[in-house]
Order: structure tokens, then sequence, then C-alpha cells
């Protein structure tokens, strides 16, 4: 058994997949790519809006958002 296939074989047993059909284990880890995909693209949204939001015009002004900071 080479490296890929024991890594495949700890997934399917560490989820629980051993013990579904063929079909299922492809149903469940289709669903779980779309899961990550949705959370990796709306995370990344939720980023870029919090950087342009409020962090880049802090940016722009020269604030450093630090209480008591020294005004340049």
């Amino acid at each position: 058994m080479n490296w890929v296939s024991r890594k495949i074989h700890l997934y399917n047993v560490t989820i629980g997949l051993y013990m579904l059909d063929w079909w299922e284990r492809y149903l469940f880890n289709i669903l779980m790519l779309v899961l990550l995909w949705f959370i990796c693209y709306n995370g990344s949204r939720f980023a870029s809006q919090i950087y342009n939001g409020h962090l880049m015009p802090k940016f722009m002004l020269g604030n450093s958002g630090i209480v008591g900071a020294v005004p340049s």
C-alpha cells in the first residue's frame, strides 16, 4: 500500500465512510467539497469586506488604530 492509498484508507476509517457503498461515499465527498468551497468563498468575501471597509480607510488616513499612539 503506498502513501496515498494509506491516507485514503485512514480518511475512510476515521470519518466512517468504509461502511458505505461507493455511490454513498462519492455523494458524501461531493457534499463535503461543496461545503468546503462555500466556507472558503464566503470567508474570503468577508475578509475582503473587512479589509476594504475597516482596515484600508485606517491605513489610508495614517491611523494605526492603536489607542494613545502619537500622531505623525
